[in-house]
């Protein structure tokens, strides 16, 4: 049980919705509340507009219907879970960053895949999934906006460079734990340009020491399956997500930098891998 609750940005879209579905089976496990933010700054503005129609709905009670759907849709997902609301005059992406200093995690919905869904994609959810102080969750795979549980019985971990009290490892461990999955952790590896001498071995013995490195943090009697890959890491983990329940990345503090900073292998499965992926801060 948690005092602190899980958060999603909900705006009225299947996507945002299907959200809600993944936070609140998630709010059950954990024993969470769940808190339903809609963020907008049209509300700013509603109260300047000159002669409104009197016969068309304003837009605080269309957001107020939006806020309400996703209550009422989250408690007959899981009726146990303690549900609030909140509606906010500010850009959504300030809003959920300020959220996630509170909170468990964020969830938030993704309209897809494809060239036009990068472009929706990158608008908020990369932002707070680069800023957020809290596990970002990222819901992508399913073309029917249903949140489906445990489908494919499995939470994929990539791991880093430097693995040692990984935030990112712990909150796999934990995930594959409340489900009742084993864990798998992927480390890519690939043998430098100039190291052309230097037998492939040795990477591949690298890549597995990081591996156990990671996986000091996980708890005994917990399912784990280690793969090492040879290749990128952003394309391993994509192809991996395609067996999963749940991908698991880490990302970074930069020095010098606002927050987080996404690398290369998170926006990449961000935008391309067909299960949900969370993003965790590392803090050290």
């Amino acid at each position: 049980m948690t005092d602190l609750p899980i958060v999603v940005g909900v705006d009225g879209s299947e996507p945002s919705l299907r959200a809600v579905d993944w936070a609140a089976d998630e709010a059950a496990l954990r024993g969470a509340p769940l808190r339903l933010v809609h963020a907008s700054l049209w509300e700013r503005y509603e109260g300047a507009l000159l002669d409104p129609d009197p016969d068309e709905p304003s837009e605080r009670m269309l957001i107020e219907d939006i806020v309400a759907v996703a209550s009422r849709r989250a408690g007959r997902r899981q009726p146990e879970v303690e549900v609030t609301t909140d509606v906010l005059p500010e850009e959504p992406d300030y809003v959920l960053i300020r959220q996630s200093r509170a909170a468990l995690m964020l969830v938030v919905g993704c309209r897809g895949r494809g060239e036009i869904a990068d472009a929706l994609l990158g608008s908020v959810s990369v932002t707070v999934a680069g800023h957020a102080h809290c596990p970002v969750v990222v819901l992508r795979g399913s073309h029917d906006n249903q949140a489906r549980a445990g489908i494919r019985g499995r939470v994929v971990l990539g791991a880093g460079e430097k693995p040692p009290e990984s935030a990112a490892a712990r909150f796999a461990a934990e995930e594959a734990l409340l489900r009742s999955v084993p864990l798998r952790v992927v480390r890519a590896w690939r043998r430098p340009v100039h190291a052309t001498g230097e037998p492939a071995d040795v990477h591949e013995g690298q890549a597995a020491e990081i591996l156990e490195e990671v996986l000091r943090v996980a708890p005994a009697g917990l399912d784990v399956d280690r793969r090492t890959v040879e290749g990128y890491a952003r394309d391993a983990l994509i192809a991996v997500s395609r067996e999963a329940d749940l991908l698991v990345v880490g990302a970074r503090r930069r020095p010098g930098h606002h927050g987080l900073q996404l690398g290369r292998v998170a926006h990449g499965v961000l935008h391309h891998a067909a299960c949900p992926v969370a993003v965790v801060p590392e803090l050290s």
